[in-house]
């Protein structure tokens, strides 16, 4: 038997190889181009709910940190990589009251419109059925932001995924509401984000779904995916769509499609050669897988194009999607609620 101090040696070695091969990126896959976390360690013990954006000086990320989901101390936190480097973490945005309170930030979602202006919508609030919109802008990439201000009373701002902007201007932000059941709605801007207009309820009461995302597959036809809840155990658990072929103004009743959801968020993106992509957690049952599925019908049927994590009683969850100026897709995720993960991939290995 090996003395007790190689013994423990040899045990801490095995811990240290388990935990940098559960920390380690996903089997290789040649699509995949950088696979990294955006921070080693920070100043807080979970996150979650990243978004991600192209700035022209480089990406922009940003998701909620604290404690603990709901805690008085979560705060907005964002870095930036350029020169392909990620910067520590910094507080982007509070949830600081007037008299001091400190109340929990939710959800931020980043967004540029054609003008050039950077937008960061987030939410405040004790929980999804309380909280409410906050909007902060930027003239400079980012690198500085205004005071954060409240949104009119009735528009919350996109709830976890980008906006989208049509050709004439208008932009199109996938919201939802959770204080009397779970609803979504559009909220349009036709001045760059200065007046917002929300469509109201666009499901039915009986109908659990939140967080949209918008895919535009051209000529005025948007496809919306929605996380989904079901009621009973009977019915499918799958993420639920809805069409509009008028450039959002009117939306289809929503129907389930083929793709499986376990009420996690999900986002896709519309690619510049035609396809769609959307990220998901490929399972009715769990968080514990995450995979990227393309479509080349605009939308109408979708095919699993890789795997980005499958850890059994694990989280994988929330990710964020978008198409680069070079074509690449950046994606950002929650991985574990310990740490958020940046993927990078070459579309053409789809």
């Amino acid at each position: 038997m090996a003395p007790f101090g190689k013994r423990v040696f040899l045990a801490a070695v095995l811990i240290t190889l388990f935990i940098e091969a559960s920390d380690a990126c996903p089997d290789h896959q040649p699509a995949v181009k950088i696979c990294e976390f955006i921070y080693e360690s920070a100043p807080f013990a979970a996150s979650h709910a990243s978004t991600i954006l192209e700035t022209k000086r480089g990406l922009l990320a940003a998701w909620f940190g604290g404690s603990r989901e709901g805690a008085a101390d979560v705060l907005i936190w964002s870095a930036r990589k350029e020169n392909a480097a990620w910067s520590k973490p910094t507080v982007l945005a509070r949830g600081e009251q007037n008299g001091g309170d400190q109340l929990p930030t939710w959800n931020p979602v980043l967004f540029r419109s054609r003008s050039g202006l950077l937008t960061l919508f987030y939410k405040v609030g004790l929980n999804p059925k309380s909280w409410w919109g906050m909007i902060m802008t930027s003239q400079d990439e980012g690198l500085s932001w205004t005071m954060p201000r409240r949104l009119p009373e009735g528009i919350l701002g996109p709830i976890k995924n980008k906006p989208i902007q049509l050709e004439d201007g208008t932009i199109l932000a996938p919201s939802s509401t959770e204080d009397h059941g779970w609803h979504v709605d559009i909220e349009s801007s036709a001045d760059d984000g200065a007046t917002w207009h929300s469509s109201g309820p666009l499901n039915s009461d009986g109908m659990l779904v939140i967080q949209p995302t918008l895919i535009s597959h051209g000529d005025g036809k948007i496809q919306m995916l929605v996380r989904n809840r079901r009621r009973e155990a009977s019915e499918p658990q799958r993420i639920m769509q809805s069409w509009s072929f008028d450039r959002g103004r009117t939306w289809r009743s929503f129907t389930p499609s083929a793709l499986p959801n376990p009420d996690s968020g999900i986002d896709a993106v519309s690619l510049h050669d035609g396809r769609a992509v959307l990220v998901f957690n490929d399972t009715s049952t769990s968080r514990s897988s995450l995979a990227v599925a393309i479509s080349t019908d605009h939308g109408v049927s979708w095919t699993n194009a890789l795997q980005l994590e499958n850890e059994v009683g694990e989280e994988f969850s929330y990710p964020a999607i978008i198409e680069d100026s070079k074509g690449m897709i950046q994606i950002t995720y929650t991985w574990k609620r310990r740490k958020i993960r940046h993927v990078t991939i070459d579309p053409h290995g789809l």
